[in-house]
């Protein structure tokens, strides 16, 4: 049986499902790990993890047979896929099935920032209505202008339904595409030019910090920052420094630089609404990206072919 290294956080369903047609091992599970490979190293074909916390490219190096890494999810940032063609290692991950649920996180993070969903929440709950009575106005949501960082699959989903809120549509992206909405070669002008910008990127180096003091501030105190992408895409500190001084009026975030861990300064905010990185966690969708990662590891296995290779190593499937 071809052996199988979990190397990342994954659902325990999708545990018991590999179960059955490979040997697993799971790395953190490992207390000794120079034993295990003297051990098991040749015998790890496939391995599992997710775009966070990826392959460490010395393990992969450990690995003289690997043959295929299977991402949980879309971003696979955590993994050197140079390095993985090179030694002609395949690496696929789960596109299209997140879209429509992040592009949906994204409008709810929207949404509760302009009508106050969470303070008006700890209002009633905090008894402040009947002692006060009516809560502070909040802003309306519809007509807004809207700048999408990253016109992507999930991008394009987020504008498809932004249509409904009367939301004027525009872009930011490495380049110009055949789309109706406008598009910005500069970022710092499409948060000039926008209420609300939201970013849908793939992490790694080329889009660390993308959004910076400057984007943040062009968006000005009455601009709204949502972050359904990659924590590493927003730099935090100006981010923090911006909402405190008034710099930047709120903020939708779903994504940190440094997860699970969250800055204590945006804990304490009302004006930022908080997720633990939920963009696609229904019950559904993790089922159907399970689904999608078993099957491109057993169709490997049996025919040596993948159903959603990454682009850079789209070659060799």
């Amino acid at each position: 049986m071809s052996g199988l290294l979990i190397a990342g956080v994954v659902p325990e369903d999708l545990h018991r499902s590999l179960e059955q047609d490979f040997e697993l091992s799971v790395l953190q599970d490992i207390e000794n790990l120079d034993a295990w490979l003297k051990e098991r190293a040749v015998s790890i074909e496939y391995a599992v993890t997710n775009g966070h916390d990826g392959l460490d490219l010395a393990l992969m190096a450990e690995l003289p047979n690997l043959k295929l890494i299977s991402c949980y999810g879309v971003g696979y940032e955590g993994i050197d896929v140079r390095a993985a063609a090179a030694r002609g290692i395949l690496v696929t991950h789960t596109p299209d099935i997140l879209n429509e649920e992040v592009a949906t996180t994204a409008i709810l993070l929207m949404l509760s920032c302009y009508r106050n969903i969470l303070t008006d929440d700890h209002y009633v709950r905090s008894g402040a209505w009947a002692k006060y009575g009516p809560a502070p106005l909040s802003r309306t949501a519809d007509g807004q202008k809207v700048g999408i960082l990253g016109l992507g699959r999930i991008g394009k989903a987020l504008a498809r339904k932004l249509t409904v809120f009367g939301a004027e549509i525009c872009y930011h992206g490495r380049t110009r595409q055949e789309v109706a909405f406008r598009y910005y070669p500069s970022l710092v002008e499409m948060a000039q030019d926008c209420d609300v910008l939201i970013c849908i990127t793939p992490g790694g180096a080329g889009t660390r910090h993308l959004v910076n003091k400057d984007v943040i501030e062009a968006l000005g105190p009455e601009g709204t920052l949502i972050n359904v992408g990659r924590g590493s895409t927003v730099d935090e500190a100006a981010l923090v420094h911006a909402l405190r001084n008034g710099a930047l009026g709120w903020a939708g975030l779903d994504v940190f630089e440094d997860e699970p861990n969250v800055p204590e300064e945006l804990l304490e905010m009302s004006n930022v609404v908080l997720l633990p990185h939920a963009g696609s966690a229904t019950r559904e969708t993790r089922a159907a990206v399970s689904a999608l990662v078993s099957e491109n590891l057993l169709l490997h296995k049996k025919e040596g072919r993948v159903l959603t290779p990454v682009p850079e190593t789209k070659y060799l499937s």
